[in-house]
């Protein structure tokens, strides 16, 4: 039986999660937080970095920022794992530098203690003692980082491309429209865009619809609202991609921002 535990804090960037999964899979996505967590049972796959990989039971998952993955069992039992995620700008506050992880699937002892113990304190503490094993967990994640990596692309420059989906992110964009500002042909748009950010242009627009979408459960607009106001079909349009993206549904999500 699947099932999931999520919480988020009020007032500040932190989400966590505990879930156990045997046929759920993640479709491509990504966070705007450091998203890193310790698989306790089984073992999970996903797809990252252009690399295949496997987390089994005792080892650190850690994502960047904005970094694409997917996810599912990699056995049949499926896989138990706790997850958090914390905003770019709480982690810039305690560290000189903005870190990328080096590895997505490492094994870090101190780091995984350090999440199970963020995770207890996150549910179950105090302020000062979520506060506490964030530096905590934070300054413990920072002995895992790497130099920044290069961001050109091998077709050209979709940027364009990526800032005119960012400006009209409820349209449906025309091909002809994103490969007009970029001067590149449909199939090298498609090539540099996957390279450069990980998602075809229509993965990214539909992942910055999700995140608006979380915006504004956040801020206590029905879910049929959102659909509307995101750019999905309809109320269970928004449901399906939700749940394919963060495990949980719209409703999960805004209760947990409520309490």
């Amino acid at each position: 039986m699947q099932w999931t535990r999520y919480w988020r804090a009020a007032d500040r960037p932190v989400e966590a999660m505990h879930a156990h999964f045997t046929s759920h899979r993640y479709h491509r996505h990504s966070h705007d937080a450091y998203s890193f967590g310790v698989t306790e049972e089984g073992a999970q796959s996903f797809r990252c970095r252009g690399g295949a990989h496997t987390s089994p039971a005792g080892t650190v998952v850690a994502f960047n920022p904005d970094e694409v993955h997917d996810g599912y069992p990699a056995t049949e039992d499926g896989f138990t794992y706790r997850i958090i995620h914390i905003g770019p700008e709480l982690v810039a506050d305690l560290l000189p530098r903005a870190p990328l992880f080096r590895d997505p699937v490492r094994h870090a002892p101190a780091l995984a203690d350090a999440l199970r113990d963020l995770h207890t304190a996150l549910r179950e503490g105090t302020a000062l003692a979520r506060d506490e094993q964030l530096v905590r967990t934070v300054h413990a994640m920072a002995a895992h980082v790497m130099p920044p990596r290069p961001r050109s692309g091998p077709d050209g420059d979709p940027g364009p491309a990526r800032d005119l989906l960012e400006a009209h992110w409820t349209e449906d964009v025309p091909v002809e429209a994103l490969t007009g500002v970029t001067g590149l042909s449909r199939f090298a748009l498609y090539r540099a865009f996957r390279s450069r950010y990980g998602l075809s242009p229509s993965d990214h627009q539909r992942q910055r619809r999700l995140r608006e979408a979380r915006a504004l459960l956040s801020a206590g607009v029905p879910p049929a609202g959102v659909a509307a106001a995101t750019g999905f079909a309809d109320q269970a349009h928004l449901t399906r991609w939700f749940r394919r993206c963060y495990g949980i549904t719209p409703a999960v999500y805004a209760r947990a921002a409520r309490a």
